[in-house]
């Protein structure tokens, strides 16, 4: 049998065919385009899957289920998302539109941070262990948790907001409306935001050589860039993001005790330089770090943007 997975982002829907090992075979993909209804979108998620099940000689009675990694908040028992912002969903019964649109009986779906999280919890960077957290930097912080090798998304299917710990009382307001969220301080929108602050506040700094003296150019390199170049106004802003990162890391470690926490978004790409000093405040951090001789093992997330699809075709193991 083969298994497909779909990954509904806001950019585009990534569609995956899968053999029996769980390994992508094939690939489609199109443009989501937001601003469309649901059933437009879901036109072309159906159209993806039959065009991968066709292309490869095969049936809908070759596949064992569809999986679905979607944003918004779902009920996975009845395929239903409850709601979603950024593809605009309302109690939607999003499996039963894609099985009616595929011939396929058997179609799954989960939240797509959950299902990334899945994906290399099996088949990524925890790939072998039993007990794995990842991480993902991105507009947001989100986050999956993966105990004996299964979801974790407590009774109503909501939990693993891993973003919204407070890590700072009182602290920076976050999109959620709490303050002092993680979110708010190890996201790429909250390097960001600090990179602006440290620039309004420095004109002297290599910074503002880098984005042309115009803050629009701001990215989550800048600061980093700058202080590979020995820039002290970029490595402050690298130091303090890097903190606040290791202190929600740390709080995860110390509740989850998992064999492995991956982190997975584009600050990634700065490889040794963010984990290298991540690892070593965060183990200072670590309850009862001194006396331990085993720990968490921090790593960089394997599967890159694959991860949804792969972890989407592994709902139904």
């Amino acid at each position: 049998m083969y298994y497909i997975g779909v990954d509904l982002g806001g950019t585009n829907i990534a569609v995956g065919l899968l053999d029996k090992d769980f390994k992508i075979i094939a690939k489609e993909k199109c443009p989501t385009k937001t601003e469309r209804e649901i059933s437009e979108i879901m036109d072309d998620m159906g159209e993806l899957c039959n065009t991968l099940i066709k292309n490869n000689g095969l049936t809908a009675d070759d596949i064992a289920y569809i999986g679905i990694a979607t944003p918004g908040s779902v009920e996975p028992p009845i395929g239903l998302v409850t709601y979603s912002n950024n593809v605009k969903m309302e109690n939607y019964l999003i499996s039963d539109e894609l099985s009616a649109r595929t011939g396929v009986k058997k179609v799954l779906v989960e939240n797509d941070a959950n299902a990334a999280a899945l994906g290399e919890a099996i088949m990524g960077a925890g790939k072998g262990k039993d007990n794995v957290i990842m991480i993902t930097l991105g507009t947001g912080v989100g986050g999956g948790i993966v105990i004996n090798r299964k979801l974790y998304s407590g009774f109503n299917y909501a939990g693993g907001e891993l973003g919204h710990i407070v890590i700072k009382t009182d602290g920076r307001i976050c999109s959620c409306g709490r303050q002092g969220c993680w979110e708010a301080y190890s996201s790429a929108t909250g390097l960001k935001n600090m990179t602006k602050e440290k620039l309004e506040a420095t004109k002297d700094t290599i910074m503002w050589k880098l984005i042309d003296d115009n803050l629009d150019n701001v990215s989550g390199r800048t600061a980093f860039d700058a202080a590979k170049k020995g820039d002290k106004a970029g490595k402050e802003v690298v130091d303090e993001y890097i903190y606040y990162l290791a202190c929600g890391i740390a709080n995860m470690i110390n509740i989850f005790q998992p064999d492995v926490l991956c982190i997975g978004g584009g600050v990634c790409g700065e490889g040794d330089y963010l984990l290298k000093p991540l690892i070593e405040l965060t183990r200072k951090q670590e309850y009862g770090y001194s006396q331990r001789t085993k720990f968490t093992e921090i790593k960089i997330a394997e599967l890159g943007n694959d991860a949804g699809i792969i972890g989407a075709g592994l709902l139904g193991q």
